[in-house]
């Protein structure tokens, strides 16, 4: 994160994973879910909407996929309780389970902020298949 504002880096880091879903299928199925999440967080905490992308994993690619592409992201903003070694062992929803409060409301205020950057990658990235598309 040399140079860059953790703002900036967020920013950098949505665009990035954002831009590496290609195929068609999968960008129709992963958008609602990235315009969810945020609320999700917001509703029912991080780690109840991330245990809800996890149940989805088996069978749903949208769900596997923005579940890597959040870890992805929280591995680069370096957290306590979110380490490498961390997520490797029990993936993002397990570590966050684990996590002690102070580090839970950190890892969730990070990851809203990483939502409305992934949001906004998706609006920008993704080709808009009509009016009513959200």
């Amino acid at each position: 994160m040399t140079g860059q504002t953790r703002e900036q880096q967020r920013a950098l880091d949505a665009y990035a994973r954002v831009r590496e879903v290609k195929v068609p299928a999968l960008r129709a199925d992963y958008k609602p879910r990235v315009n969810g999440l945020g609320a999700a967080v917001l509703r029912d905490g991080l780690a109840a909407a991330l245990a809800f992308l996890e149940r989805e994993v088996g069978s749903n690619m949208a769900a596997q996929r923005l579940l890597k592409d959040l870890e992805w992201c929280l591995e680069r903003a370096r957290l306590p309780g979110l380490s490498s070694r961390d997520l490797k062992e029990k993936g993002l929803p397990g570590a966050v389970r684990e996590l002690e409060l102070d580090a839970y409301m950190l890892a969730t205020r990070e990851s809203l902020r990483l939502l409305v950057w992934f949001r906004r990658a998706v609006q920008a990235t993704f080709p808009s298949e009509g009016l009513g598309d959200a």
